[in-house]
């Protein structure tokens, strides 16, 4: 069986998301589509709008045949070890190919960024300091220096969002000779940040998330844009948990945790750095809510995403050593999968890599630690005694889904 691995957050999954893996299984030939899906916080520093169980359950019913969590040390970091730890595990499930959208749409880009990148290593990284002593935020240093190097015909446009994170899932990819080859599509209609939602029938993940939590839209809404699966289950979890999960949920618990550190412990925790441990304990105590204390915290050189990064951390108590003691994944684990995914893990199962994880209870492991811990801090965010079920599900089976 022809595996295609996609990197998924499903916050929600969305009619973009469908089209991604019909177009992604249409390009590589593949019989299966194995997702490599964040957990309980995403790349952006921010909560999943639901837990990864119900966006498992999305995703198996919109296509995917295989979900497998990215570990929360890779899934809540920078575009780098973002990509690094999600190719690294698509190619340890023996996946063939992996497809990505981005804004480009064409591979050749890509790859020949790849190969500028390596040819003039040392130039951009002169570039890329030059740029962040200027004060620049680093995915805009990033841009600024890659384009002082490129040459129209192989530029890429490196200060889209798809593009970023593509341009590292090829890197990942070829740098560590991996056997999985890279595709990517064009992402149609809504842009990545696009908080709108239009007549067309796609739209973004943060246009859906807006309309439902701040603007507390009704679910039918955004029925346009969503599979009914999706709306399906969204409707479920509303009525039974009685919210969906936002920064301002955990908002007191987060200014507690600051307010209860010194500086020093503050700047143990990753990515507090160059001194922002004391902006953020003077901020804290004059905000009310999340969005006023980062609003107030943000700086050109610290970006909204920069500091949402930091405060899922601080909240999660995620110390830097902690955080860096691995450069890529020790385990795969299982989230779900169809009868046709599992169909897939027997033949592989014997050539995988890493150890499988179908049930937490029976691993062992200091590096799955970050991952148990979000959860529970995910958790906090719902009441009693929805909280302590959803502490228990961790170490429950993964999803099987018969379609």
């Amino acid at each position: 069986m022809k595996a295609v691995g996609i990197v998924v957050e499903y916050n929600p999954f969305h009619n973009g998301h469908a089209l991604h893996i019909q177009e992604s299984k249409k390009q590589t030939e593949a019989d299966v589509v194995i997702a490599v899906m964040s957990g309980s916080f995403l790349q952006r520093g921010e909560p999943a709008l639901v837990n990864k169980w119900a966006r498992t359950d999305m995703a198996l019913r919109g296509g995917v045949d295989l979900v497998i969590e990215l570990p929360y040390r890779f899934a809540t970091a920078n575009a780098e070890l973002f990509a690094r730890g999600s190719i690294s595990l698509l190619e340890a499930m023996q996946c063939d190919a992996f497809c990505f959208g981005s804004e480009d749409g064409k591979i050749a880009p890509f790859l020949d960024t790849y190969h500028l990148l390596q040819e003039k290593e040392t130039e951009y990284k002169s570039a890329l300091k030059t740029f962040l002593k200027e004060g620049k935020s680093y995915p805009a240093a990033a841009s600024l220096a890659f384009r002082s190097l490129s040459s129209n015909e192989r530029g890429l446009d490196l200060s889209q969002p798809n593009n970023i994170l593509g341009k590292e899932y090829v890197h990942t990819a070829l740098s560590n000779n991996y056997k999985i080859k890279p595709f990517t599509i064009k992402r149609v209609a809504a842009g990545y940040h696009e908080t709108t939602l239009h007549d067309k029938a796609i739209a973004s993940a943060t246009g859906i998330r807006k309309a439902i939590i701040e603007q507390k839209q009704s679910m039918q809404t955004i029925s346009n844009y969503v599979p009914h699966s999706t709306l399906a289950i969204l409707e479920t979890y509303i009525t039974y948990y009685q919210s969906f999960h936002h920064w301002e949920l955990y908002w007191p618990l987060l200014k507690y945790r600051i307010l209860t550190s010194s500086a020093a412990e503050l700047a143990s925790i990753y990515e507090v750095e160059e001194g922002i441990e004391h902006r953020l304990l003077d901020i804290a105590k004059h905000s009310s809510t999340f969005q006023q204390f980062v609003t107030q915290v943000k700086t050109k050189r610290y970006t909204w995403t920069r500091i949402q990064r930091i405060c899922t951390h601080i909240l999660t108590h995620s110390l830097q050593a902690e955080m860096e003691a691995s450069s890529f994944p020790s385990y795969l684990r299982l989230l779900g999968m169809t009868e046709k995914g599992q169909q897939y893990l027997q033949s592989v199962k014997k050539e995988l890599p890493l150890p499988l994880i179908s049930k937490i209870s029976v691993y062992n492991d200091d590096d799955i630690t970050p991952d148990l811990r979000a959860t529970n801090v995910f958790a906090q965010g719902l009441t009693e005694p929805y909280q302590t079920e959803l502490i228990k599900r961790e170490f429950a089976a993964p999803i099987r889904l018969k379609v």
